[in-house]
């Protein structure tokens, strides 16, 4: 593990560092084919709170790594979310026209190209991993491909998203719930915190037991944040349509437990996202920052 005791960077100055990132990973447009390579670029580029490579970055700083080994994990996760949203906006899954403040891709491409341009960002995302020039041990190479490839498949945001498309129509109690965005959103969010562990070189189990219990808690509670501002949020700030879910009729913390508890459990997991990463005192102001982040976000 390198030892890093300069003080971290800023939060706005680790975003331009991601999209520096992912805008020089991603295809150039003028390449063919140059459609495809369009709509990826649209789906990755056009905003968004970069809140995965964030929590790559802070992750990783909390415990000495080089910025530069953290780049590659950073793009991989952004690609994946970025992946998601594209075919998530689909009309055979939540059938959006709205994600941060712009069309969706498939209203812009058409669907056919949308979803090659998801599928050619899932691949990118373990291509670019796996070539991480900065991460020279194999082994940890090998385990960050793992655990990026779990967050995505049947034990994470497809299985999460299967559920999601099960329960449109059908009353779930919390425990059911929760185990659902624990698959749809939280999955990729504890793989972030991870890979930015294991970028680092560490092997500590009580460490990375830590980190995972704060991207749980991260990922559940952006998910609570999510549904109360599908009611109480601005469609021009949060950029997607409002109320959507509920005229879907599809189960959210807000439907199941009501407002006022939603913000009681939003309370309960920034905290325990707090204590988490209590231990690595200053190490995780950024860590910290991004948890409460999750919770006041208004967008």
């Amino acid at each position: 593990m390198n030892q890093n005791h300069e003080a971290a960077p800023s939060i706005d100055t680790l975003i331009a560092r991601a999209d520096q990132a992912l805008a020089q990973a991603l295809p150039a447009e003028h390449q063919p084919p140059v459609e495809l390579h369009r709509a990826m670029r649209y789906a990755v580029l056009g905003g968004g709170k970069r809140l995965r490579p964030l929590l790559v970055y802070a992750a990783g700083i909390a415990l000495g790594a080089n910025l530069d080994a953290l780049d590659a994990a950073a793009c991989a996760v952004e690609f994946i979310h970025a992946y998601s949203l594209v075919h998530d906006d689909l009309p055979a899954m939540d059938d959006d026209a709205l994600r941060r403040g712009r069309p969706t891709c498939h209203i812009v491409f058409g669907e056919a190209m949308a979803i090659l341009a998801g599928d050619a960002l899932q691949a990118l995302a373990f291509e670019i991993l796996a070539d991480a020039a900065d991460i020279d041990d194999a082994e940890t190479r090998l385990r960050m491909l793992q655990v990026l490839g779990r967050a995505c498949g049947a034990e994470g945001m497809a299985g999460g998203q299967a559920f999601d498309l099960a329960a449109v129509g059908h009353r779930l109690d919390l425990a059911e719930l929760e185990r659902m965005h624990d698959y749809k959103t939280g999955a990729l969010i504890r793989a972030s915190v991870m890979l930015g562990a294991l970028a680092s070189g560490c092997r500590d189990s009580a460490t990375l037991d830590a980190l995972d219990r704060f991207g749980r808690a991260v990922g559940l509670a952006f998910q609570v944040r999510d549904d109360i501002l599908d009611v109480e949020g601005d469609a021009a700030v949060i950029g997607k349509t409002q109320g959507k879910d509920a005229a879907a009729d599809k189960p959210t913390f807000v439907s199941i437990i009501g407002m006022d508890a939603s913000h009681h459990r939003l309370d309960e997991l920034v905290n325990e996202a707090l204590t988490a990463v209590e231990p690595l005192g200053e190490r995780g102001n950024t860590l910290a920052a991004l948890a409460r982040f999750a919770v006041e976000r208004v967008s």
